[in-house]
């Protein structure tokens, strides 16, 4: 079974820089995205940023020119460095992967369990 497994999650003050983890784990095909989105207290889940396998990126106009999205394809793990950090940023960070994990089966989404990111001073 394939897992998606975070790290990096914490407090900082705003200003502050913080870098996500995501490795994808398990008997795993092919992926084709993988990314982050994030949902705050009382809203909708929304894309921060995703990264496909030829390093295509897209990004949320909240985040351009702050976060970064990169992948290391050989490690199936994504990464997300988040800097100048804003109260607003506040939010659990899910990683989220479109990957097939058999050559017969039409790809699926998977999803993390989630990281707390909490931007206070």
């Amino acid at each position: 079974q394939v897992q998606l497994v975070e790290s990096g999650g914490g407090l900082v003050q705003p200003g502050g820089s913080l870098r996500l983890s995501c490795a994808a784990s398990g008997s795993i095909f092919s992926i084709n995205v993988m990314g982050w989105y994030r949902q705050a207290p009382g809203k909708q889940r929304e894309l921060v940023a995703r990264i496909t396998s030829d390093g295509s990126t897209d990004c949320a106009d909240s985040v351009k020119g702050r976060f970064t999205i990169a992948r290391d394809n050989a490690k199936n793990t994504v990464f997300l460095q988040m800097n100048s950090l804003k109260p607003e940023d506040t939010a659990v960070y899910y990683c989220y992967s479109n990957l097939r994990w058999l050559a017969v089966l039409p790809p699926r989404d998977y999803w993390g369990q989630g990281t707390q990111v909490t931007i206070s001073s």
